[in-house]
């Protein structure tokens, strides 16, 4: 019996084979390489924390997306019930809360609380940290979420078009990913800090500046920012930005009860799985997943962040048409774009070129999560 999920192990890749050899040959044979899939949830947590830098705690080489891999594997302890990870929250937390030079985490210097010039990237960390309080029930968590967030709310500029988050340390750009960041988290914060009447203030504010700022199209789909002019930039819609308007109106909804943020949430949902920018024969489809086309490092996690939050959409709604898509995308991934050692490409509906690494099996593992959890 081999421990395939033991962390000594994971840095051998998680995975077994047999060899053997007849008596008198000198030369032998093995199986195949092979990691255990009891759940298709677990299979893919399995193979996602192959990756995980014990030594390091976290997913060597690239920061925001290690949050929200990280994100990815507390949803599917959250969801499954399955524990057998949570030591990693606790180190990638005590690893990386510090300061780092610029190329130790990334190409810019870490200052300390996750935070850096990228104000997304910072947001990304408070997400995670909010997810894991949810898990753990540890107040540092929380505390870290409250600090990253306060950092990000000093980008908060009424002077240029008229409110919202910049994007960056220089305010060079207003977009959808920092915004709907910034809304999902003042309205976390405000559930989860008894009495708070400030962050709840805050986040509807955030959410009528949101809903008249132009990010979002005529046909319900979100573009990646404004112009200097505040106009909506037209350029391309983004899974994760999509999602994570779904995941922070949905929040909302649960916060004030007002129907007007849970009918904007089905409203977005319900144009990215008709849209075909965003499904395409009934499977989430990045623009780069498309023709010859390849998704960057960036890209590749996107459809994993829409599918968290249209998950929490279809617990509000009890959506049976949510449901079912979760489940098509899950079902999808398993037949289309698994390996033998459960490794989950880019491309959900399989075909080529269709790359996989850290970032698109912890966005594939969102996506079985959901369907798992349903």
């Amino acid at each position: 019996m081999f421990a395939t999920r033991d962390p000594r192990g994971l840095l051998y890749g998680g995975a077994v084979r047999a060899c053997g050899r007849e008596a008198g040959h000198a030369e032998g044979s093995c199986t195949a390489w092979a990691r255990p899939a009891p759940t298709r949830a677990r299979a893919a947590a399995d193979a996602l924390m192959a990756s995980y830098r014990t030594d390091e705690g976290w997913w060597r080489s690239s920061w925001w997306n290690s949050a929200a891999t990280l994100t990815a594997l507390v949803d599917f302890a959250r969801r499954t019930g399955d524990h057998d990870y949570d030591w990693a929250i606790a180190r990638t937390f005590e690893q990386n809360r510090g300061v780092f030079p610029a190329g130790g985490r990334g190409s810019d210097p870490i200052e300390g609380h996750f935070i850096s010039r990228a104000v997304d990237d910072a947001a990304w960390w408070a997400i995670a940290w909010l997810d894991a309080y949810d898990l753990t029930h540890e107040r540092r968590y929380l505390d870290e979420a409250v600090t990253i967030t306060s950092y990000i709310h000093t980008f908060w500029d009424t002077g240029t078009c008229g409110g919202g988050v910049w994007w960056n340390r220089e305010r060079t750009y207003k977009n959808a990913v920092t915004n709907g960041l910034y809304l999902w988290l003042t309205t976390s914060l405000h559930q989860r800090l008894p009495g708070d009447t400030t962050w709840g203030t805050r986040a509807t504010t955030a959410a009528g500046w949101y809903l008249n700022s132009g990010l979002i199209d005529s046909s319900g789909l979100v573009n990646d920012g404004l112009t200097g002019g505040c106009a909506n930039n037209g350029q391309t819609v983004w899974s994760y930005n999509q999602g994570l308007a779904i995941g922070a109106f949905t929040q909302l909804w649960r916060s004030t009860g007002d129907d007007r943020y849970r009918s904007t949430a089905r409203r977005l949902a319900d144009a990215a799985l008709s849209s075909p920018l965003l499904t395409r024969n009934g499977v989430l489809t990045e623009s780069c997943d498309t023709g010859t086309n390849t998704c960057d490092d960036n890209q590749k996690q996107f459809k994993g962040i829409f599918v968290r939050h249209l998950a929490d959409l279809a617990d509000a709604t009890n959506s049976a048409a949510y449901r079912a898509f979760l489940v098509k995308q899950a079902d999808t991934i398993w037949t289309t774009d698994r390996d033998p050692l459960n490794r989950l490409g880019q491309r959900w509906s399989g075909g080529s070129p269709n790359v996989s690494d850290w970032r698109t099996q912890a966005g594939a593992l969102e996506a079985l999560t959901a369907a798992d959890g349903l």
